[in-house]
Parts: structure tokens; sequence; C-alpha cells
């Protein structure tokens, strides 16, 4: 995978043959506390994001809501990604990643703190608000995170660093698969004569209440955490990363290129189509296991747990495997193993569906950071802008899953499942055809 751009944020130096490419060192010398300290931000955000997999299922209980009128949470808060990518960007070229980050975790701080007055008001469109607020948050963290730490070394081992980094991604997500199954989900599903019970009884609002109250405690807890991190960046010591939109290359300095280019604006539409994948086939998991396999939220919640544990075990084992195999061939392999996933999910709706479902996860895992990685090679001193870009495309996770919505409403959740398939074949053909990086090849 060579091309014609140096480390990031280096200007242009020799291509890197095969072997160079593979052993470029992961961090430089000084730079390990920064890495430290920013790795953990992965783990993190991983937290709301996947726990809105469970208030989807947790609000169509508790505000009585369809599958498309639940994805709204999730709508929210890839909404509030995609509105503040651009001005997150703005920051981070203006002030710097650190004070970026921080802004991120104070935004997240403040939208986990406005659950409690939302569930007080038992308001759903309060929570949407809230999650919106989480969404923005994330979108700083997000816009951040993943460019500093890919700029942070060598541009030959990029996709590396970052795929390590967001390693600790799934294991955040995980994390939220037992704090969503053990402490959102109750565990208490009324059937028709119960809720009717409980009506004439007149304890059947108070019910829901509970239900959704149970939210609350998960959010302010995290919360807390994200403000003593808040702390932590900003005690900590960041390298100087700037030098963004300069008019001309020069020694020593980043390289001036257009925005558009080719390689970058399909890295754009690939991570649009991959988030959507990932995020739609995670949000109705636990419901595609119920209409499979007939068990109950909490059955059904440990296994979207296992399904983020292969996401984690697919994250780590491809920082290893990237030593060995590049990651546009990797990337292509995996897509293309998905979309045999998905087929076999949709057309044989059972616990072999199931298992098909949850191993999606282990192949799904590197495409996140390798499409990053890839989109901001070669793209110099509009890396932070191109950083704004590749996170805007988050909002798949919310046109896709409400699509998904649409179509399991109207036909059937196993169909649903189809809108995935065709997501991962995109981003098997943008491996293929499009992820190499050649400066000087701009769109327009």
């Amino acid at each position: 995978m060579s091309n014609s751009v140096g480390p990031v944020g280096q200007g242009n130096s020799p291509s890197l043959n095969k072997n160079e490419d593979i052993e470029a060192k992961l961090i430089p010398a000084g730079r390990l506390l920064p890495f430290l300290v920013v790795t953990p931000l992965f783990f993190v955000w991983a937290i709301p994001n996947n726990l809105t997999d469970f208030l989807i299922r947790q609000f169509m209980k508790s505000f009585e809501i369809n599958r498309s009128g639940a994805a709204e949470i999730q709508i929210a808060n890839f909404v509030g990604y995609f509105a503040m990518a651009i001005p997150a960007g703005w920051v981070m070229r203006r002030l710097g990643y650190k004070l970026g980050l921080v802004i991120g975790l104070l935004l997240l701080f403040a939208g986990c703190w406005l659950f409690w007055p939302a569930a007080r008001a038992e308001s759903y469109p309060f929570f949407i608000a809230a999650q919106g607020v989480i969404g923005c948050g994330l979108s700083f963290l997000e816009t951040g995170a993943n460019p500093f730490i890919a700029q942070l070394g060598s541009s030959a081992s990029s996709e590396r660093r970052l795929n390590f980094s967001q390693a600790f991604n799934p294991l955040g997500s995980i994390s939220a698969g037992f704090i969503g199954t053990i402490f959102i989900f109750s565990g208490v599903e009324l059937n028709a004569v119960q809720k009717a019970a409980r009506q004439a009884a007149g304890t059947y609002q108070m019910y829901l209440h509970s239900e959704t109250m149970r939210v609350v405690p998960t959010y302010l807890a995290l919360g807390l955490v994200a403000l003593v991190w808040a702390v932590l960046i900003l005690l900590t010591k960041f390298p100087d990363l700037r030098s963004e939109d300069t008019s001309e290359s020069s020694p020593g300095g980043q390289l001036h290129v257009r925005l558009l280019q080719r390689h970058y604006v399909f890295a754009v539409l690939a991570q649009f189509l991959y988030v959507g994948a990932q995020v739609g086939t995670w949000s109705y998991f636990i419901l595609y296991v119920r209409s499979a396999t007939g068990v109950g939220d909490k059955a059904a919640g440990y296994m979207l747990t296992g399904m983020l544990a292969a996401f984690a075990v697919g994250r780590f084992s491809s920082a290893w495997l990237m030593r060995r195999f590049h990651a546009r061939q990797m990337l292509a392999f995996y897509a293309a193993v998905n979309v045999a996933l998905c087929l076999i999910a949709v057309v044989y709706p059972s616990w072999f569906g199931v298992g098909c479902l949850l191993t999606t996860s282990l192949f799904m895992s590197i495409m996140f950071p390798t499409i990053f990685a890839l989109g901001l090679k070669g793209m110099g001193d509009k890396t932070k802008t191109a950083g704004s870009g590749l996170v805007m495309a988050i909002l798949g996770g919310a046109a896709l899953t409400k699509l998904m919505g649409i179509v399991a409403d109207r036909s059937s959740l196993q169909a649903a499942y189809l809108v995935p398939l065709v997501c991962y074949i995109c981003v098997a053909v943008y491996a293929w055809l499009f992820a190499e990086a050649k400066v000087g090849e701009a769109l327009g």
C-alpha cells in the first residue's frame, strides 16, 4: 500500500516499500503519555453509543412506541455527530486537539445529566434532545481522537495505530452490553392479561415510569466519568500537531492538497455505509434474536454482549494481522465475508441466522478505523478538515437504522438486514478499487 506521501503532518517523503509499511514504529518516542490518555476515550464513547441499542428496546416498552419511533433516539445521537463535526474540526484547528477533546467530554457530561429531568418529566422528546447533546459531545471526541492517533506517528503505521486504539472501543461496547442488560432491562415483560390487570388496578403508569427511570443512574455515572476525564486531559501535555490550511508545502511542513481527493471522497461514502451497517445490525439484534428464537430481552441482551465481544476480538487481532497483511486487502475480504453472513441471516431467521449475525461483528471490527486511516492518508494540511468529514459520515448510523426500522415495520425484521448486506458490498468495492491514496487525484 505505497503512496507518495510520508507521515501525516510531515510533508513529502519517499514511497515506503511493503516491509517498511509493516515495520513502521507504532508510537514515536516521547508521545506515549498522550497516546495513553487519549486511547481510553475510545472505550468511553463506546458506552453511550451502544447503550442506545438498549434504549431503543426500553423506550419501546416504557413509551409504547414502534421500532421506527424508537429509532429516533438513535437518529438524535447521529444528528448530533453530524451537526458538530465541522464545528469540532474548526475548534481543533484553532485551539488544538486538547481543548477540543475537553469540550467533547463536557458536552457528554451535560447530555448524560439531562437524562434525569427527562425521566422525571416522562418526556420522550426530552430524551431525544438529551441524546442529541450526547451526540454533539461524541462528535468532538471522534473528530479529535481519531486523527490525533493517526497523526501521532508515521503514516505507514497509522492503520495499525488507529486499529489498536479503536480496539478499546469494543471493550466499551461490551461494558455497555452488561450495563444495559443488568441495569436498564428490568426483566419484567407484561403479557396482555398482566397489562390489563395493572391498568384496572391503576398501577400501569407507575410501571411505565419505573421502566423509564431505570436509565437514569447509568447515565449519571457516565456523566461523572466524562467530567473526571476532562480534568485529566487538561493536566496532560499534548504534542503540537497543528499547521492546518497552509497555502503551500515547505520542507518539513505539511503537504498542501485539495480537500476533495478521490480516495478521501470515497472513504467518506464508505464510512457512511459502514456505520449504517454497524449501527443497524446492533440496534435491531435484540429484536432479531427475540423474533428468530423466542427468547426474552435479558437473554437476547447477553447475546448482544457476545456480539460486542466478537467485535473486540476482531479489533485486537486486526492490529496484529496488519503486520502481515495490507489493510486494504483485509478490509475487502472482511466485507465480503459479512455479505455472506448477512445473506444467511436474512434467509434463515433461526439460531443459525443469529450465529451468523453475531459473527458479522468479528469481521466489521476493522472497518471504521481502517477506512478512517486510509481516508486521511495524503491529506497533508487538510487532515483535521478531512477528519471532520469522516466523522460526519457517521450520520449513516441514523439514516440507515431508520431505513431498517421502516423495512422491519413494513415487511419483516430479517428483511431489514438486506440494508447492511448492501452496505458491505459497497465497502468491499471501495476497498478493492478506491481506497489507495494518490495525491493530486482530486475530484472536480
